[in-house]
C-alpha cells in the first residue's frame, strides 16, 4: 500500500523541462503569435480576419488536445526507454567482476552483483545489513561523512579493501535534462570490494625477506677478562663465541667478529619477531658463562630496522647501541625508524675501574672551552643539588679558562637556597653569575657554548631554547638516554653508573689542568650533590664515588658544613613525615604515598620522602606522588630488587635502576596511584619485574 501510494507520488511529481518542454509548448506559442498577426488581417477586411480567427481556434483546440492526449504517451515512452536502459546498465553491473552492491541509508542490502554473491557466498535475494556479512564493518564507517570512503576488512582468510561511494536521488535527477522530481535529502550507497589478499600476502613476504642489521657489544670485556686467571680467558671468549653464534645460527644469521668484544649480525626481519617474543634471552644466557669469573659478562645489542637501505639500517643499529651503552648496557634496543623498543636493562650498571675516559673528556672540554667566548651552563628544571654542584663544578673549570660565565637558573628551591646565597657578590662572585630564561636568551649568541649538566633531554632543561641559539653544546649527565635526547652535541659525556653528575665533574676537574684550586663553598656544592644522590652514600656508591669525595675533601669540603647546608626546615621535615605516614602498601612490597603540595619545594620533599619508605622491613620499591605546577611529579626509588626505571620508563620517565621518576599530566592524585598499580600488575604478569 505504502508503495502504491509513493508511486503515485512519484508520477504527480514528475514535470516536463528542458528542450523536450519546449517542443511541446511550441505549437501552442505558435497560436498565440497568429492570433496577434491576425489583428492586421480585421483592419484590412473583417470577412478574412473573421475566417482567420475561426481557423485559428479550430487550431488551437486541435493543438491543445493532442497535447493533453500525447503527453503522457511521451512521458510513459519516455519511461520505458528510461527502464529498458537501466536493465542494460543492471546487467552490465550484475556481470561486473568487481563486487558490487547497493545498501540504503541504514546499510540495509538492496543489490548486489554476481560476483559479490559468489564472495560472500550470499543469496542474490539476501536483504540483510551488510554488517551480518562483514562484522568488521561499523556502522559509523559506512555512514561517515565524506561522500567516498575507503577502509580495510578482514573476513575468513581475505582481506578486501572496501570503498563506498554514495549516490543521491536528487543529484540523480538534476542530472537529468528532462526530468525532475521533487524529493528530500536521501541517498544510496554503493560498495566495492577489491581483493587484496594476495597483495598482503606479496607485501608481507617481501617485509619478511629484508635484512636487519644487529650490533652486539660486550658491556665489560676487560673488567670480565682481569677478574678469571691468564689460562681460562680463552675458554671464556670462546664459551661467548660460541653462545652468540648458536643463538644467532637458529634464526639463519650471519655473525661476524669484528673485534675481540664486538659482532656483526645480519638475519631476515621475519626472525625479529621471534627474537622479540624470546626477549633476547642471549643477554641472559651469556651471564650464566661462569669459568671461575667473578664479574657477570653482559651484553648489549642495537637492532636497526625500517631503513631506506643498507646503509640506513646499519645506521640505525649504530645508533641503537649507542643508546644501549647509554642506558648502562645489559639491554637490547631495536631502532625501527623513530620508534625505538627496550628489552632487558634490568642489572645493575657495572663501574668502569678506568678512568681513561674521564681524562680523555676533561681534555675534551678544555679544548672546546678554548674555542668560545662565553659559556652559559643550565641544569634541568626545578634544578637540585646535583644539578647546582655540577654547575658550579664546571663554573670552576671555565673561570680557570678566563671565560665569562653564567649559570641559568629560573626557581630556587629551599633546599637550593642556601647553597645560592654562598656565590654572592658579597663572597667575590659576579652580579649577573645567575641569570633566568629571558636574559640568557638576550646574551647568547654564535660563539657561546651551551653546557647541560645532570640531564640529557632537550625539554627537561631550565631553558630548552638555549640549545638552538648556541653554535656548541656539551652535555654532562649520569642517567640514562631515552628516545628524546640532545641533538648533535659536540661533546657528550654520560655514564650511568656514576653516582651523580658532581661525581663526573669532580673527576674531570682532576684532569682538567695541573693543581686546580677550588673554593672551599665550590667544593662544599659539589660535595653536596653527591651526598644527596647517594643518600648520604648508601646508594649508587662505587669506588669511584669515594675517590671523588676524597678529592673534594683535598680541596676543602667539610662534612659538618655540608650538613648544615643541607638541613630542613620544619614545614618541610613535617611534609616528608606526613608523606611515610599516608603511605599505603601495594602488594606487600611496594609503598605508595603522596606529598603536600603546599610547601616550597614538594618535589625535592616528596624524593627525600620515598628514600624515608626503603627504611621500612618489607618495602622493595616506592613511589611518592607530589601536585606541582599543574602536573603529577613521581619519585621513585628502590634498593636492589625492582628496577624502579623500568616502571618508570612506561609513563615517559626515567632515571637509574634504584632513582628514576616522571610526570603526569592531567591526571590526579587517585588516577595516578590507580595508573601505577595496574603498571605494577602488569609488568609482575609480564616477568619484567619480580617479586
Amino acid at each position: 500500500m505504502h508503495g502504491q501510494m509513493r508511486g503515485g507520488e512519484m508520477k504527480q511529481n514528475i514535470k516536463v523541462k528542458g528542450k523536450l518542454r519546449n517542443y511541446l509548448y511550441w505549437p501552442m506559442l505558435l497560436t498565440i503569435l497568429l492570433f496577434i498577426l491576425n489583428i492586421p488581417i480585421y483592419m484590412v477586411s473583417e470577412e478574412a480576419g473573421a475566417a482567420v480567427s475561426a481557423f485559428l481556434v479550430i487550431y488551437a483546440i486541435c493543438v491543445f488536445s493532442s497535447y493533453v492526449k500525447n503527453k503522457p504517451a511521451l512521458v510513459n515512452e519516455m519511461i520505458n526507454f528510461a527502464t529498458q536502459y537501466a536493465t542494460v546498465q543492471k546487467k552490465l553491473l550484475n556481470d561486473f567482476e568487481i563486487p558490487y552492491a547497493l545498501l540504503d541509508m541504514n546499510g540495509k542490502i538492496l543489490w548486489v552483483n554476481r560476483r559479490f554473491a559468489e564472495v560472500t557466498r550470499k543469496d542474490k535475494e539476501y536483504h540483510k545489513t551488510i554488517f551480518s556479512i562483514f562484522p568488521s564493518i561499523s556502522k559509523e564507517q559506512l555512514q561517515a561523512e565524506e561522500e567516498e570512503n575507503s577502509f580495510i576488512i578482514t573476513w575468513e582468510d581475505k582481506i578486501f579493501r572496501a570503498e563506498t561511494n554514495r549516490i543521491y536521488f536528487e543529484t540523480m535527477i538534476e542530472e537529468s535534462d528532462i526530468l525532475e522530481i521533487e524529493e528530500n535529502e536521501q541517498y544510496l550507497t554503493a560498495v566495492y570490494l577489491f581483493d587484496e589478499t594476495k597483495l598482503n600476502q606479496y607485501i608481507r613476504e617481501n617485509q619478511e625477506q629484508k635484512l636487519v642489521s644487529a650490533l652486539v657489544y660486550i658491556d665489560n670485556y676487560e673488567e670480565a677478562l682481569e677478574s678469571i686467571e691468564d689460562v681460562k680467558r680463552s675458554l671464556l671468549v670462546a664459551l661467548i663465541d660460541r653462545k652468540v653464534n648458536k643463538y644467532f645460527s637458529a634464526i639463519d644469521a650471519l655473525v661476524r667478529k669484528t673485534e675481540k668484544d664486538k659482532y656483526f649480525i645480519v638475519f631476515k626481519y621475519k626472525y625479529l619477531k621471534q627474537l622479540q617474543e624470546d626477549k633476547f634471552s642471549l643477554i641472559e644466557d651469556v651471564k650464566n658463562v661462569k669459568v671461575g669469573n667473578e664479574m657477570a659478562v653482559t651484553l648489549s645489542i642495537g637492532v636497526g630496522i625500517q631503513g631506506d637501505g643498507y646503509n640506513d639500517n646499519y645506521e640505525y643499529s649504530r645508533m641503537a647501541i649507542d643508546l644501549a651503552l647509554g642506558r648502562g648496557g645489559d639491554q637490547v634496543v631495536v631502532r625501527e625508524g623513530e620508534q625505538i623498543s627496550y628489552y632487558g636493562g634490568k642489572s645493575k650498571t657495572v663501574e668502569k675501574n678506568t678512568r681513561v675516559k674521564a681524562r680523555v673528556k676533561a681534555h675534551a672540554l678544555r679544548e672546546t672551552l678554548e674555542s668560545c667566548e662565553n659559556v652559559m651552563i643550565m641544569g634541568h628544571r626545578i634544578s637540585d643539588v646535583d644539578a647546582f654542584g655540577a654547575a658550579i663544578g664546571i663554573y670552576c673549570a671555565a673561570k680557570i679558562m678566563g671565560k665569562k660565565v653564567q649559570i641559568v637558573l629560573n626557581e630556587v628551591t629551599s633546599s637550593l637556597r642556601p647553597l645560592k646565597e654562598l656565590f654572592s657578590p658579597e663572597n667575590g662572585y659576579p652580579d649577573d653569575l645567575f641569570i633566568n630564561s629571558e636574559r640568557a636568551l638576550e646574551l647568547v649568541n654564535r660563539n657561546t657554548l651551551i653546557m647541560v649538566v645532570d640531564t640529557n633531554r632537550p625539554n627537561y632543561t631550565e631553558c630548552p631554547q638555549l640549545l638552538e641559539r648556541g653554535n656548541a653544546v656539551v652535555v654532562f649527565d649520569h642517567h640514562r638516554q631515552g628516545n628524546e635526547v640532545i641533538q648533535n652535541p659536540i661533546l657528550s659525556y654520560i655514564e650511568p653508573y656514576a653516582s651523580s653528575t658532581c661525581e663526573m665533574v669532580a673527576e674531570v676537574l682532576q684532569y682538567f689542568t695541573e693543581n686546580i684550586k677550588l673554593e672551599n663553598n665550590e667544593a662544599d656544592c659539589i660535595y653536596a650533590g653527591i651526598l644527596i644522590d647517594t643518600n648520604n652514600f648508601m646508594t649508587k656508591t662505587g669506588v669511584r664515588t669515594f675517590e671523588a669525595a676524597a678529592y673534594l675533601r683535598r680541596c676543602g669540603a667539610e662534612v659538618t658544613r655540608v650538613r648544615k647546608l643541607l638541613r630542613s626546615d620544619m614545614d618541610s621535615y613535617k611534609a616528608r613525615a606526613e608523606s611515610v605516614h599516608n603511605a599505603e602498601v601495594y602488594k606487600e612490597a611496594f609503598a605508595i604515598s603522596t606529598c603536600p603540595g603546599t610547601i616550597e619545594s614538594p618535589t625535592i620533599v616528596g624524593a627525600q620522602a620515598a628514600d624515608e619508605l626503603l627504611n621500612i622491613i618489607g618495602v622493595k620499591a616506592s613511589f611518592v606522588l607530589t601536585d606541582y605546577q599543574d602536573k603529577i611529579y613521581i619519585s621513585a626509588r628502590s634498593i636492589d630488587e625492582i628496577n624502579v626505571q623500568l616502571i618508570m620508563e612506561r609513563f615517559g620517565g626515567g632515571g637509574h635502576l634504584n632513582v628514576a621518576g616522571a610526570q603526569l599530566a592531567d591526571c590526579t592524585f587517585e588516577e595516578a596511584k590507580k595508573l601505577i598499580q595496574n603498571t605494577l600488575d602488569e609488568m609482575l604478569e609480564e616477568g619484567e619485574i619480580e617479586l
